[in-house]
């Protein structure tokens, strides 16, 4: 295989870890406002994230400087056009990571729930500009002969990247409410299961929809991978509505479980309706950023390689032994025992 190819797969594969791992981080922080009911059940919804949310986000750092390296020109359109977007996602997630180290330095009412709001913002801007950019990415944007983006941040506000945003936007609030019912004990983990209940219904019709409107257009715009997205589209629909009957029936690992695998089967889904494209013009077809044309060298996809090879495995063995040792329950009575000795 073409290193090029090889390495369109191996960032689709950091933005798949990234997006079911901070998803679930993203929807944590939505979920604050419905489940934190008092400072001690927010302290127990937090904490289910407290010690892994900084590791899930150096999945798109990653990615990003893997996008660098491989593809120097989809990386400089992208982020040169893109630029106001991922800026208020970069702005957005440094004020959730203060507002996790930040929020238990005083007792006071009125400094958490700034801080709690902050991490709210802080997840849902994120989880909604996300999927803006990946559908508007798929779906192609105004490039010029110079591989110049040409449109403005309002191009990207078009109803398929409208649609795109409010996908990722559900579909990582529910996944976060999952992980909230399956990591916590008590009123808390019931709450979220009846939050994740309610929360299921709009999340499958909205998926659903753009699952279908991105087949479509992988066929009307014959993409070579169109049959394969269609099939992932489907897959990911089944999980979806299985995840959502797992939740009913209190099942919170199957219901995570395959939640997660809802997440991974339709950012492939996406991923293969872009294939052999990394960023499709809308002003001329032969303006168009391809997997061969915003390559870097052969001479350094190989160094690349290599160095995927060596370090690729050590990191997903150091993320697995990290949820291992934090695999337990949070419990509610952890928290207010911990909060009597401190006082």
């Amino acid at each position: 295989m073409d290193l090029a190819y090889l390495w369109f797969w191996i960032v689709g594969f950091l933005f798949v870890g990234y997006f079911v791992l901070d998803g679930f981080d993203f929807g944590v922080g939505m979920s604050l406002p419905f489940l934190g009911k008092d400072d001690v059940s927010r302290r127990q919804v937090i904490n289910t994230i407290g010690p892994v949310w900084d590791l899930n986000e150096t999945w798109i750092i990653v990615a990003g400087a893997c996008l660098f390296a491989a593809f120097p020109h989809w990386y400089a359109t992208l982020f040169s056009g893109f630029y106001l977007a991922l800026l208020v996602i970069l702005l957005a997630l440094i004020a959730r990571g203060v507002s996790f180290e930040y929020r238990h330095q005083r007792e006071g009412l009125r400094w958490k729930r700034s801080f709690d709001r902050m991490i709210v913002i802080g997840s849902a801007l994120p989880a909604f500009l996300w999927g803006v950019a990946v559908a508007n990415i798929v779906q192609g944007v105004p490039i010029d002969r110079h591989m110049e983006f040409t449109g403005s941040l309002l191009t990207l506000f078009n109803p398929y990247g409208l649609l795109g945003g409010a996908t990722t936007l559900l579909l990582f609030f529910t996944h976060g409410v999952y992980f909230v019912a399956l990591k916590t004990d008590g009123q808390v983990s019931a709450d979220a299961r009846r939050l994740a209940a309610r929360a299921g219904a709009p999340t499958i019709l909205v998926a659903a929809a753009f699952l279908v409107w991105t087949v479509v257009m992988a066929f009307a715009q014959g993409r070579e991978l169109a049959m394969v997205t269609m099939m992932l589209a489907a897959v990911a629909a089944v999980l979806l509505f299985g995840s959502w009957i797992a939740n009913a029936r209190g099942r919170g690992g199957w219901a995570f479980g395959l939640g997660s695998f809802t997440i991974v089967s339709s950012v492939l889904a996406v991923w293969f309706a872009l294939f052999p494209f990394v960023m499709p013009s809308t002003t001329d077809p032969a303006y168009s950023l391809t997997i061969e044309n915003a390559s870097s060298t052969d001479y350094t996809l190989t160094i690349m390689s290599w160095a995927a090879l060596i370090f690729l495995p050590l990191v997903l063995l150091y993320q697995g032994w990290t949820y291992w040792i934090f695999r337990k329950r949070i419990a509610r009575s952890h928290i207010e025992a911990a909060a009597t000795v401190a006082h």
